[in-house]
């Protein structure tokens, strides 16, 4: 594998230029219907077909994991790229302008690199492993909140899984009632960069993808926060689904009591 920091420089590039095509509305009003509340649009597809090709003519040793595509050849313990084309799809759909490019380099369960870029708001997230976290260049640092009463707090619903839907609002119920409030975007990439900046305090949502948080874990980690399961676990990035709590690290072990 070649230089991670030149992959980083080159792959920066490759996601803002993909990110232009977030903004066409006849590629995200063309839709297919993967299930009752999962969807994928021609953005979907053109911007995974646009950025693999890109990442394979840096490097072809490096493997390639994507949303929109069967990904059961991958050795997990050989470097890999991991995309999610448009994480907040439902979003794009319906014009609600909260979605991102999310592209990680990985070996095994550690990120070497992330970039998450949200083309709507023209930020631009990245790390690289112990290089710290970045936002359009600038530095970026967790929240100083101590307590859950002093929090903002995200609580995702992963509408895909509604056999999880009470247990879910019960535990939105039990965070809402001992914080100042609770936001919900519909992209993880970007709940997670707004923890790694300090806009909120945590995020939680189950059953996700390594796809949805690969990047977003080391934004986290770098920027100085925690990411776990909800028992605590260490994050996976097997390609099975896994719960994600992400904190300001101050306020984690309060939220996995709560949890």
């Amino acid at each position: 594998m070649k230089d991670t920091e030149w992959l980083m420089k080159q792959a920066v590039s490759i996601v803002r230029n993909a990110g232009r095509l977030l903004s066409c509305r006849e590629m995200a009003e063309r839709i297919k219907k993967k299930g009752k509340t999962d969807f994928v649009t021609e953005a979907d597809i053109r911007v995974q077909a646009q950025i693999k090709t890109a990442l394979f003519n840096l490097d072809p040793s490096i493997q390639f994991v994507g949303e929109e595509q069967d990904n059961v050849c991958v050795n997990g313990e050989n470097p890999v790229w991991i995309l999610d084309p448009v994480d907040g799809t439902t979003n794009l759909i319906h014009n609600f302008r909260h979605s991102a490019i999310s592209l990680a380099l990985a070996q095994g369960d550690t990120v070497l690199a992330g970039i998450i870029y949200d083309p709507f708001a023209d930020e631009l997230f990245h790390a690289r492993l112990g290089k710290g976290a970045f936002c359009n260049g600038e530095a970026i640092h967790v929240s100083d909140s101590s307590a859950v009463s002093d929090s903002l707090c995200s609580v995702g619903t992963n509408p895909g899984h509604r056999e999880r839907t009470d247990l879910t609002f019960q535990r939105m119920r039990t965070i809402y009632d001992r914080c100042h409030d609770i936001r919900r975007i519909g992209a993880a990439s970007v709940e997670l960069c707004y923890v790694a900046c300090g806009r909120l305090d945590c995020y939680l949502e189950h059953s996700l993808k390594p796809w949805d948080y690969a990047a977003g874990k080391l934004l986290v980690e770098e920027a100085g926060g925690k990411i776990t399961d909800f028992a605590g676990k260490k994050v996976s990035l097997g390609l099975s689904a896994c719960d994600i709590l992400a904190s300001n690290n101050a306020i984690h072990r309060e939220l996995l009591s709560m949890l």
